[in-house]
């Protein structure tokens, strides 16, 4: 990659060969990012370590930067923040470099990206189609190669929709990973910002710098410590039956049907469910008393500036004065129904796989019919945040000349689970969400991958680490338990290395284990051969007096090969 600089120059020039001002409102000069490049290049020679470095970024505009105004696309909207929001702060800290700020449908409100007094924001490849909204500027920022990533929000799909309809990623956290202070609200309860990139390693990143609880946000919510931090094996994945995916044209049918077969050749298990509550709780956000979240945002400020508000917006939001209470208050009982439904749907399944927008539609369809496209759009998308559901958009080939995407879905805060399985969807290694999270556990026996007992770890959703061997401190006897067991012991001379594999837990599921661990198993301090360590299985002295010591073998994987046990 060219030094940040370069890179900020690229950008420019790619900026003015694209001709696309719609997509910005607010556009930085690019003297002024220049001048923050070579800072930064003075920050990375003194050997600060910086993991965003020179990658750039455009925020979408209603997410605050310090400095620059925030419109959330309504000219009469414009305040200048002193302060940036959290997810702000959180990348240019980590060495990012901030563009300007993108253009959205007005108060975050619509899928179609054309809700805006500072103009349309077209397809990045089908100009003549819409970008899809309300993240509009941002995903077409990262899909014209301007930006290395971008943030968007997303209430009802805002965060994926544009990035199936422009061809990139797009990460839908769960509700409350990223602080959502210094936004302005949609619906509060439902909102939360996102992510665009090119590519899901860089999108996961830059995820990974902003997630965490701001003392701001009062929506904003720690990791659990029962987390799941990978999928089980190669994962257990659901999808629509066939009357799930009549939204969809035969074509689109068609694209998800290999993208479902390509999951399956990754070694992932695939099953049908019915989705349709999924999607009758989806209505809830516009057609029921939930759109009164709308009102309470920004309804004031629309009453009292009916200039420079775009007619559908002002139409959608208005609307929901007249909600009465105790329909919002039914409302959000059915609310909480649908998700003890779909708790149960997605029961004993990793995630859920989903097309993640329905059609592509011009400019010109948008404008004949704004409201009936813009629900078209959002039949997949509506319900997730609704459900507390983390999501991951990617790409997923063509239809008919355009780009076509789904999304898999998730329970809240199992993000990683997610975006693992894209990644082996698309074949790229996403990387750690949260590295370094929870506890790494050294298995020898039942627990190694293929045996009797590896269930236990897969089953809470352990990670993988690497497979290695302890310091040669140790010895190992076969204990005449069911299933069989390796018993490992330190000592004191005589010691040798042997074979074992290290997971990552959650904490919560590191004290089940020990709950649940059968006599004469243990855990304790295992030094492994890098010199670090870490929490290990190991037995009671009293059980290997008399077992067959097998630490010639090296391991017990080898030594069950050598004896045909």
């Amino acid at each position: 990659m060219h030094n940040p600089t370069d890179r900020v120059r690229a950008a420019y020039r790619r900026i003015a060969e694209a001709d696309r001002p719609e997509v910005w409102i607010t556009l930085r000069p690019e003297h002024d990012v220049e001048t923050e490049a070579k800072a930064l290049e003075e920050r990375l020679a003194t050997g600060e370590a910086l993991p965003l470095a020179g990658l750039l970024v455009a925020v979408k505009d209603n997410i605050d930067v310090a400095g620059l105004p925030t419109t959330a696309a309504h000219p009469a909207f414009a305040r200048t923040p002193v302060e940036s929001a959290p997810a702000v702060r959180r990348l240019v800290a980590a060495g990012a470099l901030v563009l300007g700020k993108t253009n959205l449908d007005q108060f975050a409100t619509g899928l179609v990206g054309t809700r805006s007094p500072y103009g349309a924001v077209r397809g990045a490849a089908r100009p003549e189609r819409i970008s899809g909204g309300s993240s509009a500027g941002s995903a077409v920022a990262v899909a014209l190669g301007v930006a290395d990533l971008s943030l968007g929000t997303d209430t009802a799909g805002s965060g994926r929709v544009p990035a199936a309809l422009n061809g990139i990623v797009g990460l839908k956290p769960t509700l409350g990973l990223v602080p959502a202070s210094g936004v302005v609200p949609a619906a509060r309860p439902y909102d939360c910002v996102t992510v665009f990139a090119r590519d899901l390693a860089t999108a996961r990143e830059a995820l990974t710098v902003m997630s965490g609880p701001a003392d701001d946000d009062p929506y904003s919510r720690p990791v659990p410590a029962d987390v799941r931090l990978a999928p089980r094996g190669a994962g257990r994945v659901a999808v629509p039956t066939p009357a799930g995916l009549e939204p969809l044209s035969e074509a689109e049918r068609a694209a998800f049907a290999t993208v479902v077969t390509d999951l399956a050749a990754t070694g992932a298990e695939v099953a049908e469910v019915d989705v349709a509550p999924l999607l009758e709780a989806a209505r809830l956000l516009y057609d029921g008393a939930l759109v009164a979240e709308r009102y309470a945002a920004v309804g004031d400020f629309l009453k009292g500036h009916p200039e420079g508000a775009d007619p559908t917006v002002s139409g959608i939001i208005l609307a929901a004065e007249a909600v009465p209470a105790h329909r919002l208050a039914a409302d959000q009982q059915r609310l909480a129904a649908y998700r003890t439904t779909a708790a149960g749907i997605l029961d004993g399944f990793d995630a859920l796989l989903l097309p993640t927008t329905v059609g592509h539609p011009t400019l010109a369809e948008v404008a004949a019919d704004p409201v009936a496209v813009n629900s078209r759009l959002g039949t997949y998308t509506n319900f997730v945040n609704l459900l507390d559901l983390a999501a991951v958009a990617v790409p997923a080939g063509e239809v008919e000349g355009r780009p076509f995407g789904v999304s898999l879905i998730s329970r809240a805060f199992e993000d990683q689970v997610a975006l693992d399985l894209a990644g082996a969807l698309v074949g790229r290694d996403p990387g750690e969400l949260h590295p370094g999270a929870g506890v790494e556990l050294a298995v020898f026996g039942a627990h190694l991958r293929g045996q009797p007992l590896h269930h236990q770890l897969t089953g809470p959703g352990a990670r993988f680490v690497e497979a290695t061997a302890t310091a040669p401190e140790y010895r190992m006897v076969a204990l005449p338990t069911t299933p069989p067991k390796p018993g490992l012991l330190r000592v004191e001379s005589d010691g040798t290395a042997l074979a074992c594999e290290v997971w990552r837990l959650s904490p919560a599921a590191l004290g089940a284990f020990l709950a649940a661990l059968p006599a004469p198993m243990s855990l304790g301090a295992v030094t492994l051969a890098d010199g670090r360590t870490v929490v290990g299985f190991g037995c009671e002295a009293v059980a290997a007096e008399g077992a067959e010591d097998i630490s010639a073998h090296g391991g017990w994987l080898a030594y069950r090969a050598a004896t045909g046990s």
